[in-house]
């Protein structure tokens, strides 16, 4: 009786948030859009697969803005896809001295994802520490630290692409459903739950929302600032890294500059999903939303065949909208009015 209860409480939580029901009208909105220009093979099986295989590596990147500004003390993290590139160029050019993926292609997989965690975790926790101990400006550190990994990347591969080929299991993952779902969505949904869960009920996410609301009754609190913002950069640092090896998957190679606009877009998606700037506030639930109503609309640009460029200046436009629009507070102009 008590677990009916408590699930129907989370349930009504999640559905009594307004952004959470704003990016549901949206999401449901841009598919009938999609529908009425693209026509209904815009809705078959294998674009729907091909819209959730492009989800996760940019999905995985905006949760870790969310995390960043969730934190707060003008909290982001501009470095996600440099470090996501990193990772992935590190354990491509390593891996292969010691395994290879013709011989043992698990092993070379499994060994190759925990490369990629470890170079996210050494870049998180040099974000953090930055953040944390030499207390600079977020905004600035992660775009130092962006240059700064960018930089290695070009340096490990003279500035060309690293190209992995076919590896079976690799591939696997990167593109083929298990009933249904691809296996890289499956593991984006696993982590966005797990870390959703970790905010809600653990006492480090209480300590990270109070963080970010009210810095001030946290110092007074005892929380340990520090040990927070290193936490929160350090699993930003992982998701990062996670979203290099889907990439790796993805596309079978890894090079210093992919996803370039991938900053921008993560940067929207947790704007999108109500994430507040300033701190204190933010759902994985929107995230996830707000990550499926791009990616329906980017579909969709590509059914139009419509530009890169003009997609950028579209990511570009509403990232200002939404920005605005959280600056206005509705009620306020409504007592103004009355």
């Amino acid at each position: 009786m008590s677990n009916s209860v408590s699930n129907r409480s989370l349930w009504q939580s999640v559905t009594s948030d307004r952004q959470f029901n704003f990016l549901v009208v949206v999401n449901l909105l841009v598919l009938t859009a999609a529908v009425s220009i693209s026509g209904i093979d815009f809705v078959n099986a294998y674009n729907l697969q091909s819209m959730a295989i492009q989800i996760p590596e940019l999905g995985l990147l905006a949760i870790g803005v969310t995390l960043a500004m969730i934190s707060g003390n003008g909290g982001i993290d501009l470095s996600g896809i440099a470090l996501a590139n990193l990772s992935g160029i590190t354990a491509a050019l390593l891996v292969p001295q010691f395994i290879s993926p013709d011989d043992s292609p698990m092993t070379y997989v499994f060994v190759f994802g925990f490369v990629c965690l470890c170079v996210g975790f050494v870049g998180g926790i040099v974000n953090g520490l930055l953040v944390s101990r030499a207390n600079l400006t977020p905004i600035i550190a992660t775009l130092g630290t962006s240059l700064a990994f960018t930089g290695v990347s070009v340096v490990l591969t003279n500035g060309s692409g690293v190209r992995l080929g076919y590896i079976e299991p690799l591939d696997a993952f990167g593109h083929s459903p298990i009933m249904g779902v691809p296996m890289c969505f499956a593991l984006f949904l696993v982590i966005a739950i797990i870390i959703g869960a970790v905010l809600r009920f653990t006492p480090f996410g209480t300590r990270l929302f109070l963080l970010g609301s009210n810095p001030k009754a946290a110092r007074f609190a005892g929380f340990n600032e520090k040990r927070l913002f290193l936490t929160a950069y350090t699993i930003s640092g992982m998701l990062a890294s996670v979203a290099g090896f889907i990439i790796a998957a993805r596309i079978s190679s890894v090079k210093w500059d992919y996803g370039t606009s991938y900053v921008l877009i993560a940067i929207l998606i947790v704007v999108m999903a109500g994430v507040k700037p300033e701190g204190g506030y933010g759902r994985i639930s929107c995230v996830i939303l707000s990550a499926a109503a791009l990616q329906i609309l980017s579909s969709m640009f590509n059914f139009l065949n419509i530009s890169n460029f003009f997609r950028d200046f579209a990511w570009g436009v509403l990232l200002l909208v939404f920005l605005a629009v959280s600056k206005f507070d509705l009620r306020v102009w409504r007592l103004t009015k009355s």
